[in-house]
């Protein structure tokens, strides 16, 4: 709840922004408080075995590499086909947190599922290619470098969308990634099926 003094000052800026329409500049001295970030939600092995009972196909796979890769959500919905080393048992997460690459193991008992993933995409990626599309977003300075590459196997996401649409950025015909909302609405669910009481913050897989 708002302090006496925060509720006059936010009716004094609300006065000059949106009726007199003057804008007083900075205020020295103050100093706004900073939104509290939101506790991640973790889950105990056994939560967590009955979430994933929950779940099948892709989801499923998208949660085991979140569980046993350690994966954060967006670095598994970002993962490309060459960042998967099936001969190592690992994953390159690219661009992860501080914007570093790390390397994570693969679980073995994840990896049959895998494989026959990766064989479903490729023909999807194969279809695609042949009506004339197949392309996926690069950054700009590897598409500049390498201008064919989006077309590659290697470039794929792991975790393709089901419909090919239009980047906003180019107005090219390309197959993004999985949002993130569709995966995170799919584990809510199984969470409510599994009948695990926790809502708030983000959910974690604990190891």
């Amino acid at each position: 709840m708002l302090s006496h003094g925060v509720k006059a000052l936010c009716a004094i800026l609300f006065l000059y922004k949106e009726v007199l329409k003057m804008e007083i500049g900075e205020i020295e001295g103050l100093v706004w408080a900073k939104k509290p970030s939101k506790i991640p939600v973790v889950f105990t092995r056994d939560e967590a075995r009955r979430v994933i009972e929950q779940l099948n196909g892709d989801y499923k796979l998208m949660v085991l590499l979140l569980y046993g890769a350690g994966l954060r959500l967006m670095e598994c919905l970002r993962l490309r086909v060459q960042d998967i080393d099936l001969g190592y048992n690992q994953i390159t997460v690219r661009n992860g947190k501080g914007d570093k690459d790390r390397v994570t193991i693969l679980p073995k008992s994840v990896e049959p599922l895998l494989k026959a993933h990766l064989i479903n995409i490729k023909k999807i990626h194969d279809k695609d290619l042949q009506n004339g599309c197949g392309e996926v977003y690069l950054p700009y300075a590897l598409e500049k470098k390498y201008p064919n590459a989006n077309r590659e196997w290697k470039w794929q996401y792991v975790f393709p969308a089901t419909q090919i649409s239009k980047d906003p950025r180019s107005g090219k015909e390309r197959r993004h990634h999985i949002h993130e909302s569709v995966l995170q609405r799919v584990v809510k669910t199984a969470i409510r099926k599994a009948g695990i009481q926790k809502h708030a913050g983000c959910h974690t897989f604990a190891p």
